[in-house]
């Protein structure tokens, strides 16, 4: 039936016109269409046709449902919509199952899923359960398996889980946790909750933690030496294979032995960081590295279709990373890609108005800005949005300075681009952008002049390192705060290097690649701002300058971008943890 009929159907029904049955619900009647009742539910039709009704029967007394439902029901076979509300979703739940309304299951899935936070995940992963929603239900595990820090420290409906569904999460290797102590941290917290009743199970949800991954002060003091481990026998030889699994994993990183030791076996990272293209010893390439977090190793992902470019830039919007403008050797770029994570696949979107290499991108506000540039002649001071929806670029008031090679990123609610070169000279000057006015803004330079620099927003303030000064290549950093409008030195970097790629992933501040004044490097490190210092990270596997990074997250593929976890053990401790740190030389 098209639209049209539909509409004038339930005009019939509201008018009580050419209706041939009466759904009554306490005492409530319900004029419809047994044809349209049919077409939404086999309940209905299973009703109206059986044959202990006869045909000619017109009202029906529908048991356990209130009227408000069975208004929502009979509306919804009309009108194909309802509202969902968190007042209604359970008990439209519980009547569509009824009525084996698979539209409205559908729609109070939806909603669900968008409600999803830390505080009901648990209770919507139990809720999907039992009305059979597989896809809801699995979308609010992984949602518990991303977020379990935060629930596990805060929920409430944490503490409700059974010790079955509690070992089922926390035995996953794609449970988010950065250190393996938050896992012993939310066991005791849930033990606690009832500890009568749940002390002995500190045995089994011991077996779960990956011990070996602690740091050995936490271990010995928090773990070995808890009342709840030390009073159960079984958890004595549960403690002894942890220590073994410790020494070894400090004697022989990559002992074979390992391989199948639980206590040993590293997480999966939430977060991915994408290293894409870039200049090598041989042009530009289509390398593209993705950093796994937890085994501080790179995995090499270049797709034969990845496009060879260098002094591009890349953003990630949506679940998609764009590749924006760029320079192959031979022409300078408007094209714009978009990258797949999931399937792996490369499609091309709307170009810019303009050619762009040594662009600035950053996103805000779910639209990405490319700014800058050269276009083989001049050195741009436009800058430009693109709205994905409508797959289009659209311009925005120009810059207050010409700009290619600036580095740029967002902060509380403005675009912030540093640096750069106009032509003739290496900039001091940034700017900001405010979307509201489209406007920019000049604010105060920073203290060196930087060409080719690294600029990213790192706890709440915009931090800028590297780059080139016109003489030298930099290792020196400095950080803007947006409240004070001004500019302070932070510590250096171990390396110079100018045009690489940045990116701040869980917490720490990465550079990679890069030129450093004689050579394109592999050379990573990152920067944590609790310590106030730099590590050496595992170096990339191909050298390049004039790269571009980014961050995906969540990625149900997770595996095809971190290194196996049943074939190889990779290094653990050789980048410090937020509680176990030691600067590198």
């Amino acid at each position: 039936m098209s639209d049209m009929s539909f509409k004038v159907f339930n005009e019939l029904r509201l008018e009580g016109k050419l209706c041939d049955v009466v759904i009554k619900v306490d005492g409530i009647a319900f004029n419809a269409h047994k044809n349209i009742l049919c077409g939404c539910s086999p309940y209905f039709r299973t009703l109206f046709t059986s044959d202990w009704n006869s045909t000619e029967k017109r009202v029906f007394n529908i048991p356990g449902v209130s009227p408000e439902m069975m208004k929502l029901i009979i509306e919804y076979a009309y009108t194909g919509s309802l509202r969902v509300t968190v007042e209604n979703v359970e008990h439209l739940m519980v009547a569509a199952d009824q009525f084996c309304v698979t539209g409205i299951t559908r729609a109070c899935c939806d909603f669900l899923e968008a409600q999803l936070c830390p505080e009901n995940c648990i209770g919507i992963w139990k809720f999907a359960d039992f009305y059979f929603c597989p896809e809801l239900r699995q979308r609010a595990y992984q949602f518990i398996l991303h977020h379990f820090e935060e629930i596990g420290y805060t929920s409430e409906e944490f503490l409700e889980l059974t010790l079955s569904q509690l070992c089922d999460i926390i035995e996953k290797d794609d449970l988010n946790v950065e250190q393996e102590e938050v896992v012993f941290d939310t066991i005791l917290r849930w033990i606690a909750h009832a500890q009568a009743t749940r002390r002995s199970s500190i045995s089994v949800l011991l077996r779960k933690v990956r011990m070996a991954l602690m740091s050995a002060d936490y271990f010995m003091n928090k773990v070995k030496k808890n009342s709840l481990v030390k009073d159960c026998d079984e958890c004595k030889p549960i403690i002894i294979n942890a220590l073994r699994a410790m020494y070894d994993l400090d004697m022989n990183k990559s002992s074979s032995s390992q391989i199948c030791n639980p206590m040993v076996r590293l997480r999966l990272p939430y977060t991915i960081l994408l290293s894409i293209g870039g200049w090598s010893s041989n042009g530009p390439t289509n390398t593209t590295e993705a950093y796994d977090t937890r085994a501080d190793r790179w995995v090499n992902v270049t797709l034969e279709e990845s496009p060879r470019l260098a002094y591009h830039g890349v953003a990630t919007l949506n679940g998609f990373v764009y590749c924006v403008g760029g320079y192959d050797n031979v022409n300078y770029f408007s094209n714009v890609r978009k990258f797949n994570p999931v399937t792996c696949t490369w499609h091309q979107v709307a170009p810019m108005h303009s050619r762009r290499c040594y662009v600035s991108v950053a996103v805000l506000d779910g639209l990405i800005y490319a700014m800058g540039g050269f276009d083989g002649y001049v050195r741009h001071s436009s800058a430009e949005q693109y709205e994905p929806e409508s797959n289009q670029w659209t311009l925005i008031s120009p810059m207050n300075m010409q700009r290619s090679d600036a580095s740029a990123t967002t902060l509380h609610g403005k675009v912030y681009i540093c640096g750069g070169f106009n032509g003739s000279e290496y900039l001091l000057s940034a700017e900001c952008f405010c979307p509201q006015t489209n406007q920019w803004t000049m604010i105060a330079p920073m203290r060196t002049r930087r060409s080719g620099l690294g600029v990213t927003a790192y706890d709440d303030q915009v931090y800028v390192v590297g780059g080139y000064d016109g003489t030298n290549r930099l290792r020196s950093a400095e950080v803007y705060d947006p409240l004070t409008n001004s500019w302070r030195y932070a510590p250096p970097m171990f390396n110079p290097r100018s045009n690489f790629g940045i990116e701040v992933v869980e917490g720490q501040m990465f550079v990679m690649g890069g030129f450093n004044g004689f050579t394109v490097t592999v050379n990573v490190e990152c920067y944590n701002e609790r310590d106030d210092k730099w590590y050496d990270v595992q170096d990339m596997s191909v050298s390049r300058s004039a790269l571009s990074c980014c961050v995906v997250s969540g990625l149900p593929n997770v595996t095809q971008y971190t290194t196996p976890r049943d074939s190889q053990q990779a290094h653990h401790g050789d980048r410090p943890s937020a509680s176990n740190s030691s600067p590198s030389a």
